[in-house]
């Protein structure tokens, strides 16, 4: 089956260099027969004095021209099918590269942990404190925040010191109760607007994610209209329906080679037309990926410029731990997983023209 093997596409890219090479290696060989035998054709109609002769070898000449020009299309339409089934494949796996992407973002623990590790009000230590001071304060001086302020963190730490400051708690029991919450306090507010940054970053990497999933989707959809594939990139995956588009492929391509001289450049021109939009598409991915490779690096960064990590690690949250984790296997994932296609200029020619760097040129 053609789409059994699940490559990654550098290996597709390979497979399509060696595929090219082996086709247009063979027509040459042929083609170079018969234009061996059109050469002693020439020759003889040059030497010959017999109409009879002349007419036959006439005949000859064309019909061993026709063959010839046949090869060639033959040649043109059979690395028209691996170039066109091979983009295909490299649409499939990247497919599956972006919607394990997708599900990466959704599932990162950036959107469920950040605001629990940003926010001292989040810690049972920070609000055993707040009980304590609330038990212990002047009721004079000391005051409540709204339901909205009691939220933010700025503003529940000010509370905080303030009731400390005017409880009734001796020097050594405030000293005691803040050693407790030191490294919770510390964290926080040295990591809050840093931790946020990975927050947001990460929502915007999933939001480019999704406009890459919505483009190759019309990509697919450009790619296999030319054939008469009308189901969706989805469905078509859904469905495992990939054998279906290569028989439409075969389909088109019997189609082609029967049509008149103008159908069948526009024909021709309609399969060339969605490799170049593919070698776009690539380009576009490739850039998403660096781009998240190097967000990553950056939280990666990020996260490991806790200057007192040593002096608080038995305090510090597991899902900092965690996050920090996730991180590094993301770095890992956009390194080997989903790393960019290699399209240098020789495999660019082989995908949009056919062409191999090795063959001979006129």
């Amino acid at each position: 089956m053609f789409f059994a093997k699940d490559n990654q596409p550098n290996e597709i890219l390979v497979e399509l260099s060696n595929a090219i090479r082996a086709i247009n290696s063979h027509y040459a060989l042929i083609i170079e027969r018969k234009e061996s035998d059109l050469m002693v054709v020439n020759l003889n109609l040059a030497s010959s004095s017999n109409l009879e002769e002349k007419i036959n070898l006439l005949i000859k000449k064309n019909q061993v021209e026709g063959e010839i020009d046949q090869l060639k299309l033959n040649n043109l339409n059979d690395v028209s099918k691996v170039r066109y089934l091979k983009g295909l494949q490299i649409i499939k796996i990247l497919y599956e590269k972006v919607l394990s992407l997708d599900h990466h973002f959704a599932s990162v623990r950036t959107f469920n942990e950040i605001s629990k590790i940003a926010n001292p009000n989040q810690y049972p230590e920070y609000d055993k404190l707040k009980e304590v001071l609330a038990n212990k304060k002047d009721k004079k001086h000391a005051f409540e925040l709204t339901s909205l302020l009691g939220t933010n963190t700025i503003a529940s730490v000010i509370q905080t010191f303030t009731n400390m400051v005017s409880s009734n708690l001796s020097k050594e029991e405030k000293e005691m109760e803040m050693t407790k919450v030191e490294c919770i306090l510390d964290f926080t507010l040295r990591m809050q607007n840093d931790l946020n940054t990975i927050y947001f970053e990460t929502a915007f990497l999933q939001t480019s994610n999704e406009k890459i999933k919505q483009d190759i989707e019309v990509l697919f959809k450009e790619y296999t209209k030319p054939i008469g594939y009308s189901a969706t990139l989805e469905n078509c995956r859904t469905n495992d329906d990939w054998e279906d588009i290569t028989q439409k492929m075969e389909d088109y391509l019997i189609k082609m080679k029967t049509a008149t001289a103008t159908s069948q450049y526009k024909m021709q021109v309609n399969l060339d037309f969605p490799i170049d939009r593919l070698l776009q598409f690539i380009s576009q991915y490739n850039n998403f990926i660096d781009q998240g490779a190097k967000f990553y690096e950056k939280f990666s960064i990020i996260l490991n410029s806790y200057e007192n990590e040593k002096q608080c690690d038995s305090k510090l949250p597991v899902e900092y731990k965690k996050l920090k984790a996730d991180i590094n296997v993301a770095i890992e994932k956009f390194n080997v997983a989903y790393k960019p296609v290699e399209i240098n200029g020789t495999k660019m020619k082989e995908i949009l023209y056919g062409l191999n760097e090795f063959e001979k040129t006129e």
